[in-house]
C-alpha cells in the first residue's frame, strides 16, 4: 500500500509537471519553482519528520549551487556529474555540521546550525572560486551525458522534472519504510525511541545528511537553471525562505513544501512585477516591499491556517471522513 501511495504521488507530479508548460507559464519560472520546491522538500524531510528546526540549510543549498556551477564552468563537467557533485558536497557539509549540532535540542540546535551556516557564508565571501559578491555568472549548459542538448529551456525542464520527481519519490519511500517510522517515533517521543533500543543520534544524523545532500542538489539545479550562483544562495535569509515555504504549505506533509514553494515564488514574481502603484494618494513601490508583503501573508496564514494550506485541507478531509464513519456506525446501531 505504501509503495502504491508514493508511486501515485510521483505519477501525479509527472502529470501536473507535463501539463503546466501548456498553460502559458514561462518555462524559466517553472524550473525555478522546481529548484526551490526540491529545496523545501529536503528541508521538510529533516525538520518536518524529525522535529528539529534547522536554520542552516542555506549553507547546503548555496554550496551545492557553487559546486555545480564551478564544476560546469571551470572544469567542463557535464550536468549529471556536476549535480552529483552538488549532492556529495552538500551531504559532506551536512555530515560535519550535523555531527556538531545533532546532540542539541530545540533553540540550541537551531542556533548552532545558524552559526555554522554563517561560517560557511563568510568562507564563500572570501573564497576566490565563488566569485565573492559577483558570484559565478554565465554558467553554461553543457550536453547531458555529453549527448543530450539541454541548452533549450524545454529540454532542461524535462530533465529537472524527472530529477525532482525521483527525489520526492525516494524521500517518500524512505518515510514509508521502517527507517522513516523510526524518525517519526523520535519526533513524537524521543525517550521512548531510546528505550526501544534505537540509536537516536545516528538516525537524526543520517536524516540530516540526506536532507543536506538533497538541498545541495536543489542548489545545483538552481545554478544550472538560472546560470548563476551567488551569495544570496548561501545567506541565512535563504534558510528563512525555505522555512516559510514549508510552514505556509504544511510542514511534515508530502505535498506541503511543494505547494508552499510554488506560492512563494509566484508571490515574489507577481508582486515584484507590479512596480509602483497609486493607492489612496500614496505611491507604493511593490518591487521593494515584497519581503514585507510576504511576511504579512505568512503571519495571516499562521494565524488562520496553523497546519499550512495542505495540512488544513488534509485535516478537513479527515474530519469529514470521521463524521461519515460516525453516521454509518450510528445507522448500523439503529438498524
Amino acid at each position: 500500500m505504501s509503495f502504491r501511495n508514493s508511486t501515485l504521488l510521483a505519477l501525479s507530479l509527472i502529470v501536473v509537471g507535463a501539463v503546466l508548460p501548456f498553460t502559458g507559464l514561462y518555462t524559466q519560472f517553472l524550473m525555478k519553482c522546481i529548484a526551490l520546491a526540491l529545496f523545501a522538500v529536503a528541508f521538510n524531510f529533516f525538520t518536518g519528520n524529525v522535529g528539529l528546526l534547522s536554520i542552516g540549510h542555506a549553507a547546503f543549498f548555496g554550496v551545492g549551487a557553487y559546486a555545480a556551477g564551478y564544476a560546469t564552468k571551470s572544469w567542463g563537467f557535464t550536468p549529471e556529474v556536476s549535480l552529483l557533485l552538488s549532492v556529495v558536497v552538500g551531504a559532506m557539509i551536512g555530515l560535519v555540521m550535523g555531527a556538531m549540532a545533532i546532540r542539541r535540542q530545540g533553540i540550541y540546535f537551531a542556533m548552532i546550525t545558524l552559526a555554522l551556516a554563517q561560517m560557511v557564508y563568510f568562507i564563500c565571501v572570501q573564497s576566490p572560486f565563488t566569485g565573492a559578491e559577483d558570484g559565478l555568472q554565465r554558467i553554461p549548459r553543457r550536453p547531458l551525458f555529453g549527448l543530450i542538448d539541454i541548452s533549450n529551456d524545454s529540454a532542461l525542464y524535462i530533465v529537472l522534472l524527472l530529477i525532482f520527481t525521483l527525489s520526492v519519490w525516494a524521500l517518500q519511500r524512505l518515510m514509508e519504510a521502517p527507517y522513516g517510522q523510526v524518525l517519526l517515533a523520535i519526533r513524537d517521543n524521543e525517550p521512548r525511541a531510546i528505550s526501544l533500543g534505537y540509536d537516536v543520534q545516528a538516525y537524526k544524523l543520517s536524516a540530516f545528511t540526506i536532507s543536506a545532500g538533497i538541498a545541495g542538489l536543489a542548489g545545483g539545479t538552481k545554478a544550472l537553471t538560472l546560470g548563476f550562483a551567488g551569495l544570496p544562495d548561501v545567506h541565512w535569509t535563504q534558510s528563512g525562505s525555505v522555512i516559510l515555504m514549508c510552514l505556509l504549505g504544511g510542514l511534515g506533509t508530502p505535498l506541503g513544501p511543494i505547494v508552499g514553494a510554488v506560492l512563494i515564488v509566484t508571490l515574489e514574481s507577481k508582486l515584484s512585477g507590479l512596480g509602483t502603484v497609486q493607492l489612496a494618494g500614496w505611491s507604493i513601490d511593490f518591487s521593494t516591499k515584497v519581503p514585507v508583503i510576504i511576511g504579512l501573508i505568512f503571519m495571516s496564514c499562521v494565524l488562520l491556517f496553523r497546519r499550512g494550506v495542505v495540512g488544513e485541507i488534509t485535516a478537513w478531509f479527515q474530519t469529514l471522513r470521521i463524521k461519515r464513519q460516525h453516521k454509518i456506525e450510528k445507522a448500523d446501531a439503529l438498524s
